[in-house]
């Protein structure tokens, strides 16, 4: 974790890939319907706790909505900065989990991340269960041969190639699927234009 500088850049390159698949959805237009989408953005109040304190002042979580009457659909576009409805940001999700796995103590975890020990517990049982069920395990383990299951986020991101904000970065856009509700969605964006 030392090594890894999440600067304002960081995440403004974060926001920057986020509005590129929000330009995408707007150029499909509803999937429902095939009217036209507009911004229907809303606030985030994100904890970037001691990893990610710069990803606070970005707030904004890009959502559309159909502009022909009588749809009005919402349309949350998938995130590089949101990892679904968590409060934290998604790099702080996966930076807190593979440092509480090196270190023993509740206290420990939450001096060095910021995060409470219970939070990134809790985590860490979502990557070791509920995680693995997903089809982006599935896509990630099929792509990266070695994947440690009791040892995620980390054994994942060990295998990335890069700098450490590389290898981040790599893990935010392999779970982008996961950051929207709908499965539609998520299929309409798994063309990947990260």
């Amino acid at each position: 974790m030392d090594e890894l500088e999440l600067g304002r850049e960081f995440f403004v390159m974060l926001e920057q890939a986020d509005e590129r698949i929000v330009q995408q959805a707007i150029a499909e237009g509803c999937a429902v319907c095939g009217g036209p989408l507009h911004h229907a953005d809303f606030a985030r109040k994100p904890r970037g706790a001691l990893i990610a304190p710069e990803g606070e002042e970005l707030v904004k979580r890009f959502s559309l909505c159909c502009g022909r009457e009588g749809c009005r659909k919402r349309l949350t576009p998938p995130s590089l900065r949101f990892l679904g409805r968590r409060v934290y940001l998604g790099v702080v999700v996966i930076v807190a989990s593979f440092v509480a796995q090196a270190l023993a103590t509740a206290h420990t975890i939450r001096q060095k991340t910021g995060v409470p020990a219970l939070t990134v517990r809790r985590w860490l049982d979502w990557w070791g269960s509920t995680f693995i069920d997903t089809e982006v395990f599935v896509a990630i383990r099929a792509r990266l041969i070695g994947v440690d299951e009791s040892k995620l986020p980390a054994s994942i991101v060990a295998r990335l190639p890069g700098t450490p904000e590389q290898q981040v970065r790599t893990m935010l856009e392999l779970l982008w699927p996961l950051t929207t509700g709908s499965p539609r969605d998520r299929a309409r964006f798994s063309r990947g234009i990260v």
